[in-house]
C-alpha cells in the first residue's frame, strides 16, 4: 500500500486520529503490512510486544489458551481496530495469542515510534491510556461473568454483544465453537443454551445465521 493510503488507515484509528499528518506519514513509512489467511496465528503469548498492530481488513481474535487446549476469546477486532496497546505502555511481551477469524491484512507499527508520538502528542497518550483502561474493564467484566454467571447467561451476554443489523441478524455469523470460546463453555453446552433461547422465541437459528428476536428478554435473563 502507498504511504498515503497507510496514513489514511492510521488516521481512522482511535489511538492515532489526533496525531499530526507529518507524524503519521513518518509512521506509515516505518510500518510493514502482511496478509494472513483465515485461522492463521499472528502472534503468541510471551513473544516480544515490539509492534502495535492495526487491522486494515478482516477480523482477528485475541485468545488465551490452557495447557490442555482450552480456549477463551477475550476480544474480536475488526478494521481500524488496534492490538498491543498494553505492550506499548509497559514494554512487556504479548499477553495473549492473536489469530485471524477470516482472511486479513494487518499493519505493524514499531513500538518505539508509538511511544515517541505519545510522549509528544498528549491526545495520543490519553487515547493509549483510554485503550488500556478499556481492556482492563473488559477483562474485569469477563472475570465477573465467569465467577457469577452460569453458562446460559454468559451465552446470552455474548449474543447481545455481537453486531446486529436492523432485523436482529448477527453479522458476521458466529459458529457455535466461536460462541463457546467467548462464553467459556463447550459446544454441547452452548448448543443446549441456544436451543433453550430458541424455544422461548428469544432467538432464531438457521444454520450459522442467528437472529436476536427479543434482545430485552435476553438482557433480562442475563441480569442486565
Amino acid at each position: 500500500m502507498a504511504t498515503s493510503d497507510l496514513t489514511d488507515v492510521l488516521r481512522q484509528t482511535a489511538l492515532l486520529r489526533s496525531v499530526p499528518d507529518a507524524d503519521l506519514a513518518v509512521l506509515a513509512r516505518s510500518s510493514r503490512t502482511r496478509a494472513f489467511r483465515r485461522g492463521q496465528v499472528v502472534c503468541t503469548t510471551g513473544e516480544p510486544g515490539d509492534t502495535l498492530i492495526v487491522v486494515i481488513s478482516g477480523r482477528v481474535k485475541v485468545v488465551v489458551r490452557s495447557a490442555d487446549g482450552g480456549e477463551l476469546t477475550l476480544a474480536a477486532v475488526g478494521p481500524t481496530g488496534t492490538l498491543g496497546e498494553v505492550s506499548v505502555a509497559d514494554d512487556g511481551p504479548r499477553s495473549a495469542d492473536v489469530e485471524t477469524l477470516e482472511d486479513s491484512r494487518l499493519l505493524f507499527l514499531p513500538r518505539e515510534q508509538i511511544q515517541d508520538i505519545c510522549a509528544r502528542v498528549p491526545a495520543a497518550a490519553q487515547a493509549l491510556a483510554g485503550s488500556v483502561a478499556a481492556t482492563l474493564r473488559r477483562l474485569t467484566d469477563a472475570t465477573s461473568d465467569l465467577v457469577f454467571l452460569d453458562l446460559p447467561r454468559r451465552v446470552a451476554k455474548v449474543l447481545l454483544s455481537q453486531p446486529r443489523d436492523d432485523a436482529g441478524v448477527i453479522s458476521p455469523h458466529l459458529t457455535q465453537e466461536q460462541l463457546a470460546h467467548q462464553a467459556a463453555g463447550t459446544r454441547q453446552s452452548v448448543n443446549s443454551a441456544m436451543r433453550g433461547f430458541e424455544r422461548r422465541g428469544w432467538i432464531g437459528v438457521n444454520g450459522r445465521i442467528v437472529t436476536v428476536r427479543q434482545p430485552e428478554m435476553l438482557a433480562q435473563f442475563a441480569g442486565g
